[in-house]
């Protein structure tokens, strides 16, 4: 089933953001000067690089906030998997806002179709295991609601969207409460009933404190797929396992054999490659 696209109302102010950084003072002085007023083209957004496509809606976007009519006509949908040389969409109308637009929103396409591959290439990684990928708070400032979506349209799922929505103890915090099971009981003081609370442990010791005093959920860092599993067996079902740290394709598999529910990785939305997207002229 697709995924239904963002809310273009959380959309737009990103993308008017990107284009007026874009614009500067004068605007597009280039564009002004070479293209006449009333010019009319038809371009293409074309896949380069295979891939799974998202974010198609931003440079729909790019284009249409610069001038209302700009004809954008996807070809595919978000979350379709393409080879080079697909057409992702058709673009039509005035020259000056198509070329204006044009970096905005092949900037904010391809780097959402990146993470997009990137998360599915995980998800297939770990295909026939329980374990379901996931995207952390190691996003690209003023991205974040973007980006989780990415991550969504390749088949992952998200963590937290911000500092508010759950608990989330780890290794300072504990360093600082002196201890997990007083970092926890703080929380429980002063969190309301509907929060949940996930504890961050770094040894199979740590995980034996938390399992007398609860959670909802436990990050296992920097585990070995064996410690892991040694780790799954200690919790037993009792609360949520999420692994984290050193996922990549090659060490995934091992990962999500050791049984636990949840995979997180922040590179996914930090520093994964674009996926290659050109916007080429056509007439």
């Amino acid at each position: 089933m697709p995924l239904d696209p963002l809310p273009e109302l959380m959309v737009e102010p990103i993308v008017r953001a990107a284009l007026l950084e874009d614009l500067g003072r004068a605007g597009d002085i280039t564009t002004d000067a070479v293209v006449p007023p009333g010019h009319e083209s038809r371009l293409v957004l074309a896949a380069r690089q295979p891939g799974v496509v998202a974010g198609l809606d931003c440079a729909r976007l790019a284009f249409r906030l610069l001038d209302g009519g700009v004809r954008f006509t996807p070809r595919v949908l978000d979350g379709t998997t393409v080879e080079p040389g697909t057409v992702l969409a058709e673009v039509e109308g005035p020259s000056r806002a198509l070329l204006t637009g044009e970096r905005t929103g092949l900037n904010l396409a391809c780097r959402l179709s990146g993470i997009a591959t990137a998360t599915a290439g995980l998800v297939q990684a770990i295909a026939g295991h329980k374990a379901q990928i996931v995207c952390t708070r190691k996003t690209t400032p003023g991205l974040r609601s973007l980006e989780k979506y990415a991550v969504r349209v390749g088949g992952g799922a998200n963590h937290r969207f911000g500092l508010d929505d759950a608990v989330l103890i780890k290794d300072n915090h504990v360093a600082i409460a002196g201890s997990v099971r007083e970092a926890v009981s703080r929380v429980r003081a002063r969190a309301g009933h509907m929060v949940k609370v996930e504890v961050e442990v770094d040894t199979l010791a740590q995980l034996e404190e938390l399992l007398t005093i609860g959670a909802d959920a436990v990050l296992l860092d920097n585990m070995t797929p064996q410690t892991l599993a040694e780790a799954v067996r200690m919790v037993g079902g009792r609360m949520l396992t999420e692994a984290s740290g050193r996922v990549n394709r090659d060490t995934a598999p091992a990962i999500a054999a050791s049984g636990v529910d949840l995979i997180s990785v922040g590179w996914l939305t930090h520093s994964a490659p674009i996926l290659d997207i050109g916007l080429d002229w056509v007439g």
